[in-house]
C-alpha cells in the first residue's frame, strides 16, 4: 500500500506546509451546489407541453342518443321494417315511438331483450317492459323512446303507424 503524499502549498511567509489535500479548504469554502427549482415548480418541459396539449384537445367520448342506440340494436338483431316515429307534437309520454317487426315469437323476445342490454351498457335505464312472456308483442319503455317490437300479423291488426302518423285523423 502506498500512502498518500501530503501537498506542498506555499504559505503567506512562502514557506511550504505539509498539510492533507482534505484539510486544503475549509468547510465554508466547500464547493456549494447551485439551487435548483423544485421538479413540480419547474418550467415544463416541451414533451410534457405536447403531452397538456393533447390532454386538452382530447375530449371525452360523447354518449350516444337513446334512439341511435335503439335503432343500432334492432339493426344489429335483423328486426323487421323498423320505422322510427316522432310523437313529440301528439303526446307528452314520449318523444320518439319505434315499432319493428319479428319473424317468430322467439325473435321478438331476443330483439327486445338485445335493445334492453344495448340501452343499459350506453348509460340508458329503462322504465320497464311488458309482453316478454308471450312474445307475439313487446313494449320496452325508454323514457324518450318507447319501443314495440310485434309479430307482423299482430302489427297489421293494430296498425300504430297509421294512429300515430294519422295523429289529428284519428
Amino acid at each position: 500500500m502506498t500512502a498518500k503524499r501530503p501537498s506542498k502549498r506555499p504559505t503567506a511567509t512562502g514557506k511550504t506546509s505539509a498539510r492533507p489535500r482534505a484539510a486544503a479548504k475549509p468547510k465554508a469554502e466547500a464547493r456549494t451546489r447551485t439551487a435548483r427549482p423544485h421538479p413540480a415548480k419547474a418550467a415544463p418541459r416541451k414533451t410534457a407541453a405536447k403531452k397538456t396539449a393533447a390532454k386538452k384537445t382530447a375530449r371525452p367520448k360523447a354518449k350516444p342518443a337513446l334512439q341511435e342506440v335503439v335503432l343500432a340494436a334492432l339493426a344489429d338483431m335483423k328486426a323487421v321494417d323498423v320505422r322510427a316515429i316522432d310523437v313529440r307534437g301528439f303526446t307528452d309520454i314520449t318523444d320518439t315511438m319505434v315499432v319493428a317487426s319479428g319473424t317468430s315469437d322467439r325473435h321478438v323476445k331476443s330483439i327486445a331483450d338485445r335493445v334492453l342490454q344495448r340501452c343499459k351498457e350506453a348509460g340508458f335505464r329503462p322504465f320497464g317492459t311488458e309482453g316478454e312472456r308471450d312474445g307475439e308483442w313487446v313494449l320496452v319503455d325508454l323514457q324518450d323512446v318507447v319501443l314495440h317490437v310485434m309479430l307482423p300479423r299482430v302489427r297489421q291488426f293494430y296498425a300504430l303507424e297509421k294512429l300515430w302518423e294519422g295523429g289529428a285523423a284519428a
